[in-house]
């Protein structure tokens, strides 16, 4: 699905810039009260979200109908293409054309929404109905959801993060299973990579940072780093998984010929989520994607045979395999909203009704976000899209932690890589200057 392009270094740019922005808000008291609606009196509540192609909104606009057959006195006014700049202004600015549900797809911001208070908190209405959060959603996904222990969002489908594979490839080069471990992966990348004078004929993998989908967080969910201690500072610089990922990443660059070869190469790659995508072109064999790819590989059928398959652990974490790197997108009720309670309404249907989460997921294609959905029989799945259900039921799957200032340290992260990958940093002393740059930012945020 193609809203992964808000999630880019530009979005977590914006996140981060934004952080002081948003904290002005913490002043807003939350006014909700009692809109009549329990009681059957109409009511009309808007709902803001960022889905925009034609088959994602009628799929949001479907489950709305459906909602509205349940509760015939709650109308909803969906405003579809919201990214989270105006979401975030019309927060802090409340009055009557604020919304009342709101959704985003950049878990990043959770801990900002919830800091801010600009979110409200959904635990009394989680209690009042008798919903147990951590029965009903998947440990990542709920984690994504919720800052310091206050639950001010709830998960609306997901992400996951797993290997695709040309099998025609990997035949012609002997490999008869996808690889489990670093050691298999790194040896199946260097098989599958065909020198062409001084570029390639075929990639194993593109592992730079400028690459598709590979960020240092995505990496640092097939380890299960820990990024911030008790205290809420940063772990960067003292949890060894974080060192041994930059390092393995590194070495994997050099193994494939080099920083500046593979640069130069990269250059060459099509747009991300079009059919000229370096993977359904054929340039590099394998690649590390989500779930959404499977319907744009449907779309635009390949030449060659695919598959997916988790993408490997570390080798002497081997026991953890199937594992991967988790997002989604979050939905709650704004703290500002004069009909909280119909918002509800609508924030429960539409992330714990089975029905409604299993066919929005049919229709977009994204991973469902409770424990019950994962299991419906009603779920579209074939052995590809199966991977990614594997993966979000996988208890040592994992995501990025929720901050005061968004993604504000995996941006820290990010452009850390950025310099190491190429050669300009230190590891040892470069994650400690990252560490710091974290704690400042957070500091400076609260």
């Amino acid at each position: 699905m193609r809203r992964t392009t808000l999630r880019t270094l530009a979005a977590l740019t914006a996140c981060a810039t934004a952080a002081l922005f948003v904290s002005a808000c913490t002043g807003q008291n939350s006014s909700g009260g009692d809109d009549g609606s329990a009681a059957g009196k109409d009511v009309t509540i808007t709902f803001w979200h960022g889905w925009s192609q034609d088959s994602e909104v009628k799929a949001i606009d479907d489950n709305i109908a459906a909602f509205e057959q349940l509760h015939p006195n709650i109308h909803v006014k969906p405003v579809a293409n919201i990214a989270d700049d105006k979401l975030e202004q019309a927060l802090r600015g409340g009055g009557r054309d604020a919304p009342d549900v709101v959704s985003s797809f950049t878990t990043n911001n959770v801990g900002k929404f919830c800091a801010a208070n600009v979110w409200a908190d959904l635990a009394p209405f989680l209690n009042k109905d008798g919903i147990d959060p951590a029965k009903t959603f998947p440990p990542a996904m709920l984690e994504y959801s919720q800052f310091e222990g206050k639950q001010c969002a709830l998960p609306l489908l997901g992400d996951a993060y797993g290997l695709y594979y040309n099998k025609t490839a990997f035949a012609a080069a002997g490999i008869t299973s996808p690889p489990k471990t670093f050691s298999e992966f790194e040896a199946a990348a260097g098989k599958l990579t065909i020198a062409e004078g001084d570029s390639y004929k075929q990639l194993g993998f593109m592992p730079n940072y400028h690459g598709y989908e590979t960020t240092p967080v995505y990496y640092l969910g097939q380890y299960g780093a820990k990024y911030f201690t008790a205290d809420g500072k940063s772990n960067v610089a003292t949890d060894p998984k974080v060192a041994a990922m930059y390092a393995w990443q590194k070495n994997l660059i050099a193994e494939l010929g080099g920083f500046d070869k593979l640069e130069k190469y990269r250059t060459t790659f099509g747009d991300e989520f079009s059919a000229k995508n370096p993977f359904q072109t054929g340039q590099v064999a394998m690649s590390f994607d989500g779930e959404w790819r499977t319907a744009s590989l449907a779309e635009d059928p390949v030449s060659f045979d695919w598959a997916t398959a988790p993408f490997p652990v570390p080798d002497d974490q081997a026991d953890t395999y199937g594992r991967g790197y988790q997002t989604g997108t979050i939905i709650g009720v704004a703290r500002s909203s004069q009909k909280q309670t119909a918002a509800w309404e609508l924030v429960k249907y539409l992330t714990t009704n089975t029905d409604a989460v299993v066919s929005f997921a049919n229709a977009i294609h994204n991973v469902p976000s409770t424990n019950e959905a994962l299991n419906s029989p009603k779920l579209t799945v074939d052995p590809n899209f199966k991977t990614f259900i594997d993966i979000a039921k996988n208890p040592n799957s994992s995501t990025a932690p929720s901050s005061i200032n968004g993604g504000a340290y995996q941006l820290s992260l990010r452009n850390f890589g950025y310099d190491f990958e190429a050669g300009k940093a230190d590891l040892t002393a470069g994650l400690a200057a990252t560490a710091k740059e974290i704690d400042e930012a957070i500091d400076q945020a609260k």
